[in-house]
């Protein structure tokens, strides 16, 4: 019996096609992502040996994903996931902030069947696409039964990597992305196997803390990024329109600027939730004791997107900032 697999469409360029051969770059703003069923008409002659069962959702070029919709996402996989025939869910997702949702659903589901988002780096009849083989290769690892209990999957490049810690390292490069510090879970082999090699050591779905199937909105959580002379306008800025979070993308090993920092500890003052995260790209924050005792909250090594979601999760059940740091080393 084939593996039923739910292909969930939400755009991103694995399902926008160019206007030829050579528009890698700028089909985007020519076409729109095609529904669900104008995907499959594309990949039909890959499909054999899978049960697909079509899930429609909306298509979109990712940068205009968010938490709204990674809420109505959640509800989505939740109905589908509740069918016990289902064996994985198949997400194909735009690369420009696909890490950003597999993390909150690395965090959020509650659904056994396995979870792999994927994408493409080139439209599906680009020259030289990765698109047919990416999904074809989710669709394998979604059916693998070792894909299971690893959280949600990314699925790019013949490459198996875990939601929370994968990030996108290219603008265009067919290996854009990767797992800094770590590397891959796995692999897809070019006979269709998937070999996998280790497992993700953290929490996460089914089993996290983080229940929001009910909520349509989650607390507002911001980014501010630390550079050499960095004013405090943008932290006062969020902090005056009532942001409930900010996560600095601190100057390595995850400094703000002077004039920052004073502006952090009126947010701090205020209430306002102050997570410290590196611009590096890799590597753990290791507070310093005037850090710790100014209230912020460390991120590990959680890049400033990835710290984002979760720090939005967290808020959405707690505001005690040690039960958050407890969480920062938990996730």
């Amino acid at each position: 019996m084939s593996p039923r697999i739910a292909l969930i469409g939400m755009g991103g360029s694995i399902s926008t096609p160019g206007r030829h051969r050579l528009d890698l770059h700028e089909y985007g703003q020519y076409a729109k992502p095609l529904p669900i069923d104008g995907v499959l008409r594309i990949f039909s002659d890959i499909l054999d040996g899978f049960d697909i069962v079509p899930v429609p959702f909306h298509a979109l070029d990712s940068a205009a994903a968010g938490p709204a919709l990674w809420l109505e996402l959640n509800r989505t996989i939740s109905r589908v996931g509740a069918d016990a025939s289902i064996t994985g869910i198949v997400l194909m997702h735009g690369t420009s902030t696909l890490e950003e949702t597999a993390y909150f659903l690395h965090l959020a589901t509650k659904v056994d069947a396995p979870i792999v988002l994927v994408g493409a780096q080139r439209p599906p009849n680009g020259l030289g696409t990765d698109a047919g083989i990416n999904l074809l290769n989710a669709l394998r690892v979604a059916s693998a039964p070792g894909s299971r209990g690893l959280g949600a999957l990314v699925v790019m490049n013949d490459q198996v990597h875990s939601a929370r810690d994968v990030a996108k390292n290219a603008n265009f490069a067919l290996d854009a992305f990767g797992t800094p510090g770590f590397g891959a879970l796995g692999n897809v082999d070019p006979d269709g196997t998937v070999a996998l090699y280790r497992r993700p050591a953290r929490r996460h779905a089914p089993d996290t803390a983080f229940d929001v199937l009910q909520l349509h909105e989650l607390p507002a959580v911001e980014i501010v990024y630390a550079y050499a002379g960095a004013s405090p306008r943008a932290i006062e800025a969020f902090i005056d329109d009532g942001a409930r979070g900010i996560v600095v993308a601190g100057m390595p090993p995850g400094r703000a600027s002077p004039a920052q920092r004073v502006a952090l500890l009126e947010a701090v003052r205020r209430g306002v939730l102050v997570v410290q995260c590196s611009r590096a790209g890799s590597g753990r924050i290791v507070q310093r004791s005037d850090d710790r005792s100014a209230g912020f909250v460390p991120a590990d090594n959680l890049n400033p997107q990835k710290a984002r979601v979760l720090a939005m999760l967290a808020l959405s059940c707690t505001s005690d900032r040690d039960v958050i740091v407890g969480m920062f080393g938990e996730y």
